[in-house]
């Protein structure tokens, strides 16, 4: 087996100034977020998902619909609803009585970027149509497998879910997704400028694409070529420990969770334009790697534990 190339002999300058322009276009588009923003370009660089949780009118839409422009990718948008119903998401086979057989209509799932609105307003049934399509790209129906195209992003968006008409969603499924982030409301300056400015969706809707599947293939290539040393290694494993044995955490976080944060760690260091990880980058990323899959022994505020876990790990 051949090795992995170094990162700087795969990120070419036109590589690397296509993805800074995609970053400064979805900046441009969702002011006052630069580290949301760049957030969402690690789930995407880390062949992750991405779910947005906060207030309704807060740009959780604004920021998926902004993604996909840029990105240049096939998009699809799904509105979860109380009697939203799998096959409303994975497709259907129709009988055709000309041809006495059925025939497979392929929902929206079959894109490159999928937008899973309010994905907690549909019934657990309806959010685990997506488990499957999250974890192995794929999905099965009528006793066929069906690959979905390459890339594959889903950004989800949710209201908190203690608002009314929300269901939980369960945890093997926020495992899935790589990050979790929150917008809040803006400071006075990027309100100001909202108010004044043009309307987001005209703006979403003049943009070019950027970047394209071809390019975003051969950035994540570059991604998993970004080095860490033994005692960065080190550093996550001793967070993941520390997890499972945090007062306050009925459940730590799995070896999977490990994983994903050492992924997500690379595409940070890249997106920084480091061949390498440093401790600043796991630390940056830890609370949205972490949070949604820590589970309390009781209503412990989940974001104090992630403090407090990293405060607990001495950086070697």
């Amino acid at each position: 087996m051949s090795a992995i190339p170094a990162p700087a002999q795969m990120l070419t300058d036109e590589l690397q100034q296509a993805l800074h322009a995609a970053q400064a276009q979805v900046n441009a588009l969702v002011l006052g977020k630069p580290m949301q923003v760049r957030l969402a370009f690690v789930a995407l660089l880390a062949d992750g998902h991405l779910l947005i949780e906060d207030l309704p009118g807060l740009g959780k839409t604004t920021l998926a619909h902004a993604m996909a422009a840029t990105l240049g990718l096939g998009f699809s948008r799904v509105q979860f609803t109380s009697d939203l119903l799998p096959s409303d998401i994975l497709g259907v086979s129709i009988f055709d009585a000309q041809s006495k057989c059925f025939t497979f209509h392929p929902g929206p799932v079959f894109t490159h970027v999928l937008l899973a609105d309010e994905i907690n307003r549909a019934p657990p049934r309806t959010q685990s149509a997506l488990l499957e399509a999250m974890a192995e790209h794929q999905v099965s129906i009528d006793g066929q497998t069906r690959a979905l195209p390459d890339p594959f992003l889903v950004i989800a968006t949710q209201n908190p879910v203690d608002l009314s008409g929300t269901y939980p969603l369960p945890d093997s499924q926020l495992d899935r997704f790589l990050l979790r982030l929150a917008l809040g409301y803006p400071d006075d300056a990027t309100e100001r400028a909202l108010l004044a400015g043009t309307d987001r969706r005209d703006l979403i809707a003049q943009v070019s694409p950027l970047l394209d599947a071809e390019r975003i293939l051969a950035l994540r290539k570059v991604v998993l070529a970004v080095q860490a040393s033994e005692p960065l290694l080190a550093y996550v494993q001793a967070l993941v420990a520390r997890s499972r044995k945090q007062p306050g955490v009925r459940v730590g976080l799995s070896p999977r969770a490990g994983l994903a944060l050492l992924r997500a760690a690379r595409a940070h260091a890249l997106l920084l334009g480091r061949q390498h990880v440093v401790p600043e980058d796991v630390q940056a990323l830890f609370p949205a790697v972490a949070e949604h899959r820590l589970v309390p022994e009781s209503d412990a505020a989940v974001a104090n534990l992630a403090k407090a876990i990293l405060h607990a790990v001495a950086v070697d």
